[in-house]
């Protein structure tokens, strides 16, 4: 077996140097980290998901090396990807916890979180999660390469070694980007016409539907497929077409306002009810979701650390190109540095017993999610789980030792957000070291490409954070932020216990259920706590994924076209986010560019008709020949 791992060659041989960390490399890779951090940072917290930017970067890169600079070198075009994709895991990793930062300053009890505050923590948080990783790669990447398949990574790889199809790819991500961002500019910036519709059932009272028809969520859909979105959409009809008029039939001859809500139920309305009751019960059947996946791949967590503990001690004496990793003294005092930052730095809330946490949370879960990545791909990564087992501990131990009130929790959120961040950067690092293992890139010089895109992008999603809050405010209907709201409601229920604690049981017990039949629990309770106008948005897209996967047709042509459709998908979703971030600095800056007159909710659906259109007519273009000189 050893024998076997030692074969393995890369596509570019050890003794064989290319450039890599170069000015075009790092230039590139900082654009598009900023670009997907940014669109993943407003479709995270519109929708509670974000997509892996490792193909689109990578895309997007042999477009614009080969096509535009005429640079023809696979270990570039792998940095700009490994230093692109660190975007989207930081802004996974920060919008799943720090707007509860936000929300709480709304409520009068902090201040409203500084730029420089929300990059700290992301930039020490995403360093951290590359720091911890660096020692595990010749363990998981190298000694394990036949046995962890690390999907996402693989495919990226094969991605960029048919680097000849590189300029009619990114063609379909610019495309899909472009009408995506001209459509969110007329929809949500002049005005033209509603990006919501919506429709409230007279005959049966509570329920109501609608969508809303945005790009973005017709993108992550696809890229999702139709299993995913269906169970999304039936945690959407759940809440709405039973959970909801059943709230309404109780009690609406109630003469007064029900706990948590501060008007009568048969005042509220439709979105009143969700925004009062379901949006408790949603987030109950999220952290039951979180907890459910981190049970269930238990074994499999203490399997990873225990075996990749075991094979740290194997140490690898002789060193090429390819196998060298940034020095472990480096690691070692930069690791120690920034602990030692977490806990000094005025603008960051940890304690010594913080930091002290963050480093037994941090290793842990960074060790595990590097490994769980390798056998699941990133996007089944149960960072929510992790998050939520360690704000749960890290709370009651704060509790305990006295760190009470809103300091406690702002404390519990920090500790969070600084994990959190580590542990999803990690999966994507890992993943960045599998496609440079297979394509012969050098270790040390792409973990330097990670630490660039992580410093950047920390950067940039402090100011994106902060404008999108003033734009929208999460918490709203535009931003609802669904995973940080379910990290602030479990903090606020552990420290100070005035949840209504019946409606989060409510939604435990649905999780519960749906687990007992085979029902996938975190994208149905997700589907649950989101508005069903995002969901059926989703569903779309997941139908159009169906109609593809089912259509009978040559095997190639078919993966052909699913590959073109997720391209597609990508661009729009970037599209829309990064005109959701320009929207928003107009708002921040008091600018309305809103027409006076604008069309009804059949101008919406006609607009909608066409881009539907528009994205199958993509998914089925014919490819052209690309020619040599082209590649």
């Amino acid at each position: 077996m050893e024998n076997k791992k030692e074969e393995f060659k890369p596509y570019i041989s050890a003794d064989k140097n290319l450039p890599e960390l170069t000015a075009t490399s790092i230039i590139l890779g900082i654009i598009l980290a900023i670009v997907f951090g940014a669109a993943n940072a407003y479709l995270g917290l519109r929708v509670g998901l974000t997509i892996s930017a490792s193909i689109p970067a990578a895309v997007i890169s042999m477009g614009i090396c080969r096509g535009l600079l005429r640079r023809d070198n696979i270990l570039e075009n792998n940095m700009v990807q490994t230093i692109g994709s660190a975007g989207e895991s930081l802004a996974a990793g920060a919008i799943f916890t720090m707007p509860a930062l936000f929300m709480w300053a709304k409520e009068g009890a902090m201040d409203v979180p500084t730029v420089s505050t929300i990059a700290i923590i992301a930039m020490l948080g995403g360093t951290l999660g590359v720091l911890f990783m660096i020692p595990l790669r010749n363990a998981l990447i190298v000694e394990e390469h036949g046995t962890l398949p690390y999907p996402e990574g693989t495919a990226c790889s094969e991605v960029l070694l048919a680097g000849e199809e590189g300029g009619a790819s990114a063609k379909g991500v610019f495309t899909g980007l472009g009408i995506a961002a001209v459509y969110k500019f007329l929809a949500d910036g002049l005005k033209l016409f509603p990006s919501e519709i919506a429709y409230d059932f007279k005959n049966y009272k509570g329920a109501g539907c609608g969508m809303d028809v945005l790009p973005s969520l017709v993108g992550v859909g696809y890229i999702c497929g139709p299993k995913i979105s269906a169970y999304m959409f039936g945690g959407g009809i759940m809440a709405w077409f039973v959970l909801m008029p059943l709230i309404f039939v109780f009690g609406s001859s109630l003469p007064d306002a029900v706990y948590p809500a501060s008007m009568t139920i048969a005042e509220l309305g439709t979105t009143g009810i969700w925004s009062s009751y379901i949006r408790y019960i949603g987030a109950g059947a999220v952290a039951c979701g979180g907890m459910i996946s981190l049970i269930k791949s238990f074994p499999m967590i203490i399997r990873a650390f225990r075996k990749s503990m075991v094979s740290l001690k194997n140490k690898q004496t002789v060193y090429t190109r390819t196998t060298k990793d940034l020095p472990m003294t480096f690691v070692l005092i930069l690791s120690v540095v920034i602990i030692l930052l977490l806990w000094l730095i005025p603008a960051v809330p940890v304690s010594l017993l913080g930091a002290i946490l963050i480093v037994i949370f941090g290793f842990f879960f960074v060790t595990v999610s590097a490994r769980m990545v390798g056998i699941v791909g990133s996007s089944n990564n149960p960072v929510s789980g992790m998050t939520i087992a360690t704000l749960l501990i890290t709370t009651i131990v704060l509790k305990v030792t006295g760190n009470i009130g809103t300091g406690g929790m702002i404390t519990a959120i920090s500790i969070g957000s600084v994990i959190c961040i580590a542990a999803a950067i990690a999966g994507d690092v890992s993943q960045d070291l599998k496609t440079g293992y297979i394509v012969g890139a050098t270790p040390w010089k792409q973990q330097a490409g990670e630490i660039l895109g992580v410093l950047a992008s920390a950067v940039a999603i402090g100011f994106v954070m902060y404008l999108l809050d003033a734009g929208y405010g999460f918490g709203s209907q535009e931003l609802p932020a669904p995973q940080a709201g379910m990290m602030k409601m479990i903090v606020e229920g552990v420290m100070s216990g005035n949840l209504p604690w019946s409606l989060v049981f409510v939604g435990v017990f649905i999780a519960l259920i749906a687990e007992m039949f085979g029902i996938p629990v975190l994208p149905f309770a997700v589907g649950m706590y989101l508005p069903i106008f995002s969901t059926s948005g989703i569903m779309v897209g997941g139908v159009i994924r169906l109609i593809v996967d089912k259509k009978k047709e040559d095997a190639e042509k078919k993966k052909a076209k699913t590959n073109r459709g997720i391209l597609f998908a990508s661009g729009m979703i970037a599209g829309e986010g990064l005109v959701g971030v320009l929207l928003a600095v107009f708002a921040f800056a008091g600018i309305d560019i809103g027409l006076p007159a604008g069309l009804n909710q059949i101008g919406s659906i006609v607009f909608f008709a066409a881009l539907i259109a528009l994205f199958v007519m993509a998914i089925n273009r014919k490819p052209g020949k690309t020619s040599k000189s082209e590649a």
